[in-house]
């Protein structure tokens, strides 16, 4: 069994990488030994990351509009890939074109998993935008009162790792969300009580958030971000699973403690 980890040095492939000691990492910029150079850009990088790989984790091109061409174009030179385990959303359904295409692609490899995870607790730290909102003492959505069961990155990497590893393939999608839906205003609260910085959340409507996205976003794409506010909003991402725990043995993380742990 041979592991390639895309996005290797990422969010949760960084995690992932963690929990797979003996996996092949890909990144655009091989530093370590366990690397190699991997980019959606450069269809010659494919062959060579991929040889002798039976197994890959696959997070998809970030920013491409539709990123099903390309990843068709690498799981055909995967010739000895048995099971790919694909990082998608849950905010994103099935589709003929753009990211919703890419499970139909998957679901056709001999063995496959899709992890749809919920809206990570790591967007409140770092360089998100909502983590400037929380360093700024303002987070600004067009959530409304909408809930998210935020999860943490750990606990996504750690299904993957049992999806890549498990003698018999999962042959599923996970919907992959934390312990408790929560509103951005809750969410501020918390942050508040444990950092004793007020935090408070200011909601406007999805014109103006597509405005302020736009301001450093193509208009299109902030349009897109700014209506997966509005679906939040209506109530689309407010759902708690057992996921993590079912697939893992253990409970997801609360955000609570992921803030006593990042914030504090």
């Amino acid at each position: 069994m041979s592991v390639l980890v895309i996005g290797g040095t990422g969010t949760t492939g960084g995690l992932l990488a963690s929990l797979l000691p003996d996996a092949r990492i890909g990144t655009r910029k091989p530093v370590r030994d366990d690397h190699v150079r991997f980019d959606w850009d450069v269809p010659a990088t494919f062959g060579p990351a991929v040889e002798g790989v039976d197994r890959v984790y696959l997070i998809p091109p970030v920013g491409v509009a539709d990123p099903a061409p390309v990843v068709e174009s690498f799981l055909a030179r995967a010739r000895h890939v048995r099971r790919v385990v694909l990082l998608s959303s849950s905010a994103v359904g099935n589709s003929a074109t753009g990211m919703g295409a890419l499970p139909a692609l998957v679901r056709a490899m001999p063995e496959w998993a899709v992890l749809r995870p919920s809206w990570f607790m790591q967007n409140f730290t770092g360089d998100h935008p909502v983590a400037a909102g929380v360093r700024a003492g303002e987070i600004v959505t067009a959530t409304g009162a909408g809930r998210v069961a935020f999860v943490d990155a750990a606990d996504i990497a750690a299904v993957a790792a049992r999806a890549l590893l498990d003698p018999l393939p999962h042959n599923t999608d996970h919907l992959i969300t934390g312990p408790e839906a929560l509103s951005y205003a809750d969410a501020a609260a918390i942050i508040t009580e444990l950092t004793g910085r007020p935090v408070r959340h200011h909601s406007v409507s999805t014109a103006e958030m597509t405005e302020r996205l736009a301001t450093s976003l193509p208009k299109e794409f902030a349009a897109v971000l700014a209506g997966l506010d509005e679906d939040i909003r209506g109530g689309a991402e407010d759902r708690v699973t057992t996921t993590v725990e079912d697939v893992t043995g253990r409970p997801p993380r609360s955000f609570r403690d992921f803030c006593e742990l990042s914030l504090s």
